[in-house]
């Protein structure tokens, strides 16, 4: 920061006001990072939402494509004013295909600590099995 820079004090309310006139601001979506676990069982998925309430998360299953949608909620304290802030309520989206191995049917969630968990069975046709081999 130089001698000549200055922040400009902004209410909380104006920057909410400005993001949702701005059409480009509500498209806009971080890609949360994920691990995926792959085993004769199925997928599992995990993926990082930090500050999303369950109420604001939405995982959709449509045409072979696993969807996740979430909105965070980052509270800021009424006592304090907010001088700046790039990101207020960040906005989560990320999508996947899926196998038609996998069962969508069965797909299980939960949502702990920020984690989402996406457990994915396989169907039982596509699951390895051992075949037994007689001899005469």
């Amino acid at each position: 920061m130089s001698d000549t820079t200055q922040l400009t004090p902004v209410q909380s309310s104006q920057v909410a006001s400005q993001r949702s006139q701005d059409p480009r601001a509500r498209a806009t979506a971080l890609t949360p990072p994920v691990d995926i676990v792959e085993d004769a069982q199925g997928v599992t998925v995990w993926a990082d939402l930090p500050g999303v309430p369950l109420e604001k998360l939405e995982v959709k299953v449509h045409d072979g494509t696993l969807s996740i949608e979430a909105q965070a909620e980052v509270p800021v304290s009424s006592n304090l004013r907010v001088q700046y802030a790039e990101l207020q309520q960040p906005r989560f989206a990320r999508a996947f295909a899926i196998s038609q191995d996998l069962d969508t049917a069965r797909i299980m969630a939960n949502l702990q600590d920020g984690v989402l968990k996406l457990t994915i069975p396989r169907r039982e046709e596509a699951r390895p099995r051992r075949i037994e081999v007689t001899g005469n």
